[in-house]
């Protein structure tokens, strides 16, 4: 799937949830740009200094997505934008950050908007792939962990707590042990 143009989707998701307020943001104004492909770790970030303020969002991980992966990381970048730099609060994830979020969700049906970017990691990056021996699920990860446990079993068969029958058992992925 192509990477698509953010500035016409920033554009629509401030006028929708934003009441047009970010576009007018000056000195410095609000840039927007997809990364450079070295973003991995992040789906997307918010960062503001004394003549920087942008939005950054990782092509490497929201390029393979469908389109409402990047436009659900799109608007939570924008509501840490809004509460910075229109409301003029520092809070991260904080109440009037959730409150944004929920109105933002209730309000619409075709993307949402979470505290957690929740998105598989793209088989080039995986590292390592860690399995659960009760329910076989297989979970990419960057590198090997220490002491993971399936979080579906254990919430499903300890109360959500971590228990040693559900560690997980790692292993380099294919596309690691070839590159």
């Amino acid at each position: 799937m192509p990477i698509e143009p953010l500035l016409p989707l920033f554009h629509r998701l401030n006028r929708e949830h934003f009441e047009g307020s970010l576009a007018a943001l000056a000195d410095p104004p609000l840039q927007l740009r997809w990364s450079d492909g070295r973003m991995t770790r992040t789906a997307g970030l918010y960062r503001r200094g004394p003549a920087l303020c942008e939005i950054v969002l990782s092509r490497p991980l929201l390029g393979p997505l469908p389109a409402e992966a990047t436009l659900g990381t799109l608007c939570h970048e924008m509501i840490h934008a809004w509460i910075d730099r229109v409301l003029g609060s520092r809070e991260v994830h904080g109440p009037q950050f959730r409150a944004c979020m929920a109105r933002i969700n209730a309000g619409q049906a075709q993307f949402q908007v979470s505290l957690r970017h929740r998105y598989p990691l793209p088989a080039s990056l995986a590292g390592w792939l860690a399995h659960c021996p009760s329910c076989g699920q297989t979970q990419a990860y960057r590198r090997r962990r220490q002491g993971l446990a399936c979080r579906r079993c254990c919430e499903r068969h300890n109360q959500g707590h971590w228990d040693a029958r559900y560690a997980l058992n790692f292993s380099r992925s294919e596309q690691a042990s070839v590159g």
